[in-house]
């Protein structure tokens, strides 16, 4: 990658909802003499109605469509890294990553769509790795929070016990502003967009494969074996533990992806199971119970779909992109701010010893933390030094490094590991 470039990181699709999130952190953080940043779309008039509808009055503008390759290689040519929020990314994201990878810059994305980021792999991880580019998908509160921590935790037990991780268990819990919820505060459009994309996919079956992007042949079956993902509701510490939202085969897949990546030789893959913690008192349980099953029932019929036939599949992603909220179906400014999340990682090594880790942030989880958690990834990535050297096709723990886990403090999102 040149070192001289115009930009240090470029939001593309900024005028979105999440991506003018992005914008004003970056704006917010950067300064007058900081790293340089630029918003970019279709339209600049658009890009500078919106932002400035948000306190941003003159940002940089890079105009890009994705329907010219050649103004998409010349934004990328232009700047270190490029943020895409262009999706749902099955349909929109190859182009982009196409001029990133051909023109040097890295490339992060929001996408949770796991088929899709199993082709990227396969298409693109040799020649990013030749380039020393980044391709770093999921990379919002899908995965990055529980990717990074559970890494943390395993180099932890490395470095304190000399063992590997034998099981990890994630709970997440919530905690919502005041005031009555509203259908728009947890799953965005541009989310059920995604999974509309995602299950009409050619290769949908990896929607609900815990090792869809583990590349060795016999490492995958041994995590299919020792990790399938569950979407039945269980009790914990106390909870009811419910299948994670927006969806149950997200986070998997990518985890297991980071511990191929990163075990120690003829380390064997490790059972990992998440959820969202439903706590209360005992008078509730029912109710929770109640909506736990409603959750996995739901993401029951997700897989169910997914690994129905081609034609089906195609049929039901299309039914669904239809009838489903739109990209710019989402909170609004004031439901933003007002929340709180926590993300609790126990991990039980080979040896019976246990580490614990902890996620601690404010802000929206899926639109406000997300684009904090973003906006520093790329300042991260655009900074030399700052990042591992390791490139090609990567987890939001590869590519960032655990060293990085405290530069997302001034995003609100704080990590912790305990033994």
């Amino acid at each position: 990658m040149s070192a001289e470039r115009e930009f240090d990181v470029v939001v593309f699709g900024a005028s979105g909802i999440t991506g003018r999130q992005v914008a004003k952190y970056l704006d917010e953080v950067t300064g007058a003499d900081g790293p340089r940043w630029a918003a970019a779309g279709r339209s600049a008039d658009k890009l500078r109605q919106v932002l400035g509808e948000i306190g941003l009055s003159d940002p940089e503008i890079v105009v890009a469509d994705l329907d010219d390759p050649g103004s998409l290689a010349t934004m990328a040519a232009r700047t270190r890294v490029v943020l895409n929020l262009c999706g749902p990314y099955t349909l929109h994201g190859r182009p982009m990553i196409e001029a990133c990878v051909a023109n040097g810059a890295h490339y992060v994305d929001l996408t949770g769509e796991i088929p899709f980021v199993r082709d990227i792999i396969d298409d693109y991880d040799k020649r990013a790795t030749e380039a020393g580019v980044k391709v770093v998908e999921v990379c919002g509160f899908e995965a990055l929070p529980p990717d990074l921590a559970v890494l943390m935790a395993a180099e932890a037990a490395r470095e304190r016990f000399d063992e590997g991780l034998a099981e990890v268990d994630v709970e997440v819990s919530l905690e919502s502003p005041p005031g009555l919820p509203r259908p728009s505060d947890m799953i965005s459009g541009g989310t059920f967009q995604s999974l509309a994309a995602a299950a009409g996919a050619d290769n949908a079956a990896a929607v609900a494969d815990p090792a869809a992007l583990v590349t060795d042949l016999a490492r995958a079956a041994e995590v299919r074996r020792r990790s399938p993902i569950k979407v039945a509701p269980r009790r914990a510490n106390g909870a009811v533990i419910a299948p994670m939202a927006p969806a149950a085969f997200i986070n998997p897949a990518v985890i297991q992806r980071t511990a191929a990546l990163t075990a120690a030789p003829g380390q064997e893959p490790y059972r990992y199971r998440e959820g969202v913690a439903l706590r209360g008192n005992p008078a509730t349980l029912p109710f929770r119970y109640a909506g736990a099953a409603v959750l996995a029932g739901t993401q029951a019929g997700v897989r169910s779909a997914a690994r129905a036939r081609p034609a089906v599949r195609r049929r039901v992603g299309a039914a669904l992109g239809k009838v489903l909220p739109s990209s710019g179906f989402g909170p609004t400014g004031e439901r933003l701010e007002g929340w709180h999340w926590r993300m609790a990682i126990e991990g039980r090594t080979t040896g019976g010893n246990v580490v614990r880790a902890t996620v601690d942030a404010d802000g929206h989880p899926g639109y406000l933390a997300t684009a904090r958690m973003l906006g520093e990834a790329g300042l991260l990535l655009a900074e030399p030094g700052a990042t591992p050297e390791r490139s090609g096709c990567l987890t939001p723990a590869t590519a960032l490094g655990t060293q990085s886990a405290g530069r997302f403090e001034r995003a609100h999102v704080r990590f912790s590991v305990s033994d």
